[in-house]
């Protein structure tokens, strides 16, 4: 079903992947990317169980838009172990503005499809999605 402001469907693919990262917690990440001709969003990457933060960094690009789901683990102040699932808007500042747009127009709608999300981060450079944002916004 294609979302009325952008047009992009999303894969069904792309809901099934992320039930598997929430459920099951098959996967660390997913990066969503849009396809603009097939107008939808897809999914570009899966990381493995054991892939790293520092994995998952290395996969956005500095000068392309992506969306991204991460499984964050942490322990609490009272050691208590806990996961949330990160719902990342990646758009950097060197991105082309029509992708900005496309993917700020989608995604809401996008967001809605993956039942679960528990903290959005916008993030327009690395910093504004590094370890230290992942922490501060879990507790």
């Amino acid at each position: 079903m294609a979302n009325a402001a952008s047009g992009m469907a999303v894969h069904d693919y792309c809901k099934l992947k992320f039930l598997e990262l929430k459920a099951k917690r098959t996967y660390r990440f997913i990066v969503y990317k849009i396809e603009e001709k097939q107008k939808q969003v897809i999914v570009e990457k899966l990381g493995e169980p054991a892939e790293s933060y520092e994995d998952f960094a290395a996969c956005m690009p500095a000068d392309e838009c992506r969306y991204a789901v991460y499984d964050f683990d942490f322990v609490t102040a009272e050691s208590c172990q806990k996961s949330r699932i990160f719902f990342i808007a990646w758009s950097p500042d060197t991105a082309k503005v029509r992708s900005k747009m496309i993917y700020a127009s989608s995604k809401d709608r996008f967001k809605r499809e993956l039942d679960g999300i528990q903290v959005e981060l916008q993030a327009t450079d690395p910093t504004e999605m590094d370890l230290d944002v992942f922490k501060s916004r879990t507790s």
